[in-house]
């Protein structure tokens, strides 16, 4: 922070869209983004209409001054009328509901027994009725930073836009496959006041996000911050990818919130932030205006029985993850893995069979990989053969006594290539008086090698028929070094 905005007190909120990864929210169809060509497109004009109360919004007011056109692109087996608004809407889906109530508890919310479903206007052209619809399930909450309590003021369950595609002066190009995809939108109160503090509650929200079902990758979480200055007017700046931009993209907005008061133009108004922290401005700050009920759905109600069973499973955090893996022995680099390739359901169930924690992250996160790279094929497809059912079979035989555990890499690479499992435990094992014989003629044939060359040469030999331990300690008597 520089000199001049040092002593600038600032007064901010997060506003987070998280995708949830389920169906789409008010109709059956996938929540998959498609890169094919669409089957169809429609074309539409939107009109800016009054909400509940009888006004336009100055937003709807000043999107409908652009005067444009709209196309959407679908696709026969994917979009469906719900998504053309061509029929109601199906009843809200209830793993999206699930979901979003398990986000709501973890936020420490009171979660609505009786809620209405609204539409939102919103005429840019990213929904194809020119609404939005929108249900608040929880209110109230909060979340704990070193910096003090961030209240959350609101959770709310909403449809995601249409996904653009191109955008000219007088026309723009949707796709319909991300129209409709369940977003969890968590507003917190303007708590927070010092730059340091928005990156810790975006990454507590994050944390609690992705302890529940949600969806990974670019473009599946949007962010926003709300931000005033001494008495400026509240200005939301919207489409935060990365959190690491927060503190520059703030900075900036400060220095132009008080280039302003000292103009005296104290303007609230939605901002785009741009990757060089910068922002430029969208449209200006929408209102209750543009709210109305969904009149196609009934109230929502939230039973208190549904409620207590979400109490009962409610996912842990990351971070109590993180602890609990600790505590099995497992090394930071490996924790991470697990969770950046979500096996940690998996970890969990393998551990009941048996203990070694370790073993089990090289069969689910490591050794996958060594054979994607010895096998030339792709980890999806060695996953797809290394089952739970498989890795499960492998324990039990280890516990057992019918294989060491030296066996177990050797196996599942028999598995990989296409044997079953039962044929990959019965592998035949070289005689270790036989390895030796072949061992003591390999170094009279090829004097001076390192270990790890003579170990190299036999493995390729015996070719799974024998572990690397057993080499090792052979080796060991006729190798220095």
């Amino acid at each position: 922070m520089n000199k001049e905005t040092k002593e600038v007190k600032i007064k901010a909120g997060l506003e987070i869209h998280q995708q949830l990864d389920t169906n789409k929210l008010f109709c059956n169809c996938p929540s998959v983004l498609r890169s094919d060509k669409a089957d169809f497109q429609i074309v539409r004009k939107l009109h800016a209409i009054a909400g509940e109360t009888g006004e336009v919004d100055e937003a709807v007011k000043h999107e409908a001054s652009l005067d444009r056109e709209f196309f959407y692109q679908g696709y026969h087996n994917t979009t469906c009328l719900v998504e053309l608004d061509e029929e109601p809407p199906e009843m809200i889906n209830q793993e999206a509901l699930k979901i979003g109530l398990q986000i709501s508890l973890l936020l420490n919310c009171e979660i609505l027994p009786a809620t209405q479903i609204m539409r939102k206007t919103v005429i840019d052209g990213s929904n194809t009725g020119g609404f939005q619809r929108t249900v608040l399930i929880a209110q109230n909450g909060f979340i704990e930073t070193n910096s003090g309590r961030v209240r959350i003021a609101t959770v709310a369950l909403e449809e995601d836009a249409a996904r653009i595609i191109s955008r000219e002066k007088d026309k723009t190009i949707y796709n319909l496959d991300r129209l409709g995809i369940p977003l969890i939108e968590i507003s917190t109160e303007a708590d927070i006041n010092a730059e340091n503090q928005i990156k810790e509650v975006a990454l507590a929200l994050g944390d609690i996000l992705r302890a529940c079902k949600v969806k990974r990758g670019i473009g599946t979480i949007r962010q926003d911050v709300n931000i005033s200055v001494n008495n400026h007017k509240r200005v939301e700046i919207k489409g935060f990818q990365d959190v690491k931009m927060f503190g520059i993209t703030i900075e900036k907005e400060i220095q132009r919130q008080l280039k302003e008061i000292k103009g005296k133009k104290l303007n609230g108004e939605v901002r785009k932030a741009n990757p060089d922290g910068t922002s430029d401005f969208l449209r200006p700050m929408p209102g209750a205006a543009r709210m109305y009920p969904e009149t196609d759905l009934p109230l929502l109600f939230i039973s208190r029985d549904f409620v207590n069973d979400i109490k009962k499973s409610l996912p842990k955090l990351r971070s109590d993850i993180k602890e609990e893996l600790k505590a099995q022995g497992l090394s930071q680099e490996m924790i991470n893995l697990i969770l950046s390739e979500g096996k940690i359901e998996e970890v969990k169930e393998l551990l009941q069979i048996n203990k070694d924690a370790n073993l089990i992250a090289k069969m689910l996160v490591l050794w996958p990989k060594e054979f994607s790279v010895k096998e030339k094929i792709s980890v999806e497809k060695i996953n797809s053969k290394l089952t739970l059912d498989v890795l499960e079979h492998v324990l039990q035989a280890l516990n057992k006594g019918k294989i060491q555990k030296h066996d177990i890499q050797d196996i599942l690479l028999e598995v990989v290539k296409g044997k079953s499992i039962e044929e990959a435990i019965k592998i035949e094992k070289a005689n270790l008086h036989e390895i030796e014989e072949f061992v003591i003629k390999l170094i009279r044939e090829k004097p001076g090698l390192s270990a790890g060359g003579y170990m190299g040469l036999i493995m390729a030999n015996f070719k799974g028929k024998v572990s690397g331990k057993e080499v090792g300690d052979i080796l060991k008597k006729y190798v220095k070094g």
